[in-house]
């Protein structure tokens, strides 16, 4: 019998990673449509430490309230506990994994043993790989993936008048800026995967990972600026993104577009126009759907996500120490099992 209360990671308080807190925290209880899943391992992504600091990142306006204590998290692979009553396509063992709740934040998140997840952001985990490297997924493969080829949903993105449309990679060139980083090495696959020619652009000790992982060229970006010596670009996909991501634009043929995967901070849309590109972007959202799609090729080996380093759930704060370190290849990830 699962007791009442469960070990979770939380925060009191908005700081660095000591804010973070592994403790005792209250089992979250299953709402219609939802499904209880004991969480096996979880993947940490940048809006996790953006919620501990205390979203620094964004202007006023937007900072959200955050009720006290909050678990962090979105991205969670484990085995299903319990369903409501009104939930079909899931049984009770069944290896499943999720983007929880995104964009949001509240009691029922990741960094814990239990999360309760809407059914239609969950999925079969794909079977032939484990709990850490299904846990490492969601957020990153989402990204990517409503980037470059769907978005999957309607919601509409404050930053743009326009909805958000990826555009067809097959026999374009594509260059992918932060390659290495948790979006990025992701991104260079689903390009080379669709028929693109890939330069990706990171620091010169990921250059023979990401040629294997299929980039046509490299750039050392510590030794060479990308926008310096590339030009006639079909698609730039910036997974650093920031005030910094115009520079790109002068890549870029006419006709072409750049992808910010951080778009706070660009201040080029006239300069875009008047260059003829596109400069658009979109913020992934949870989908239980498109796992299932992009967990086929996961599972095919058609696409792999890479483990930077693991820690135990609670040495969270070590992990986020870790990421502010940067550098990341691929992900970070914690282990609850």
């Amino acid at each position: 019998m699962v007791g009442k209360t469960m070990k979770a990671v939380r925060q009191h308080e908005f700081g660095g990673p000591e804010v973070l807190r592994y403790e005792d925290a209250p089992r979250p209880e299953i709402q219609p449509g939802e499904v209880l899943v004991r969480v096996h391992a979880v993947g940490v992504n940048p809006p996790d430490w953006y919620l501990r600091d205390g979203y620094k990142m964004l202007p006023p306006e937007w900072q959200p309230q955050v009720p006290f204590p909050v678990i962090l998290g979105t991205d969670i692979s484990g085995v299903v506990e319990a369903l409501a009553d009104d939930v079909s396509g899931f049984s009770v063992g069944d290896e499943v994994y999720a983007m929880v709740r995104f964009p949001s934040f509240g009691p029922s998140k990741a960094y814990a043993e239990y999360v309760t997840v809407p059914a239609t952001e969950l999925a079969l985990k794909p079977p032939g790989i484990d709990h850490q490297h299904a846990a490492a997924a969601p957020m990153s493969l989402l990204t990517a993936w409503q980037f470059m080829i769907e978005l999957g949903h309607d919601e509409p993105n404050p930053l743009q008048p326009a909805k958000h449309q990826p555009v067809p990679l097959q026999g374009k060139t594509v260059l992918i800026n932060g390659a290495a980083g948790g979006v990025g090495h992701l991104a260079v696959q689903i390009a080379k995967w669709r028929g693109a020619r890939v330069i990706a652009v990171a620091s010169a000790e990921h250059e023979a990972f990401l040629r294997e992982l299929g980039a046509d060229e490299f750039i050392d970006y510590t030794q060479t600026d990308a926008e310096e010596v590339v030009r006639d670009i079909d698609l730039v996909i910036d997974a650093v993104g920031g005030p910094n991501t115009g520079r790109f634009l002068r890549t870029l043929k006419r006709g072409g577009a750049l992808f910010p995967i951080f778009p706070l901070g660009f201040s080029g849309a006239e300069e875009a126009s008047q260059l003829g590109v596109a400069v658009s972007a979109t913020q992934v959202r949870s989908n239980g759907a498109q796992l299932a799609e992009v967990g086929r090729l996961l599972d095919a080996g058609t696409l792999r996500v890479v483990i930077d380093s693991r820690f135990a759930l609670a040495d969270a704060a070590k992990a986020h120490e870790r990421a502010a370190r940067g550098h990341i290849r691929g992900k970070i990830v914690l282990r609850v099992d």
